[in-house]
């Protein structure tokens, strides 16, 4: 184990990449990572959230990565920018499941949240490493959000760029509720005190699908 892996072991970090579409779902996977820190950091947790700069420049559609990290202690590794060896993926776009290793650094054991309409096993088939899963959750987050998912156009990514929607009034709010059926690094009470769509919360963890495997 390398000197990196072995800081993060001791400090049982746990982290989370987010998968999301380039420009069209920027805001909202920034959203969602903003939200999975700030209610562990409510919790009383230690917490990071930030985009993946190997990413950058994003361009439209094309897969992009967002990230969380949440530690019961001061998180010493904090350069690093990128989750090596992540707990959990939360797929903001059904599609990028083709062709994009969406468990990418996953260790066994981990879990898998999906946005689709598509029932699990479906799903499953377009994964091919799903044997590092314990559990995958699915929830029609778009359809909860009351939008396509990828209406999230924005350019507050540039210089002088400032958040011009609430965090989590959009497609992250049922998706982090959904993420709290299967983490116990937050809870969803500070989700919905986080979260300016809290009903989108409530009904992401009430109508989320999950299977252990």
């Amino acid at each position: 184990m390398s000197n990196v892996s072995t800081a993060k072991a001791a400090q049982d970090l746990y982290e989370i990449t987010i998968w999301c579409s380039g420009v069209t779902q920027d805001m909202e996977g920034r959203h969602l990572s903003l939200l999975l820190a700030n209610a562990a950091s409510k919790d009383g947790k230690h917490t990071q959230a930030w985009d993946n700069y190997a990413d950058l420049p994003d361009r439209v559609g094309v897969p992009l990565r967002k990230y969380a990290r949440i530690c019961d202690e001061e998180i010493e590794m904090r350069y690093l920018y990128e989750n090596a060896t992540p707990h959990m993926s939360i797929v903001m776009n059904d599609v990028i499941l083709k062709g994009i290793d969406v468990l990418r650094g996953m260790e066994k054991g981990g879990v898998l949240v999906v946005n689709t309409k598509r029932p699990v096993d479906e799903i499953l088939k377009l994964i091919p490493n799903k044997d590092l899963l314990s559990a995958i959750v699915t929830v029609d987050a778009t359809g909860i959000a009351g939008g396509s998912g990828l209406e999230s156009l924005d350019f507050m990514g540039s210089e002088g760029g400032v958040e011009a929607t609430a965090v989590g009034a959009g497609l992250s709010a049922p998706l982090v509720g959904a993420a709290a059926k299967v983490c116990d690094k937050f809870t969803l009470e500070s989700l919905v005190a986080v979260a300016a769509n809290k009903a989108g919360v409530k009904e992401g963890n009430k109508q989320a699908v999950v299977k252990t495997l």
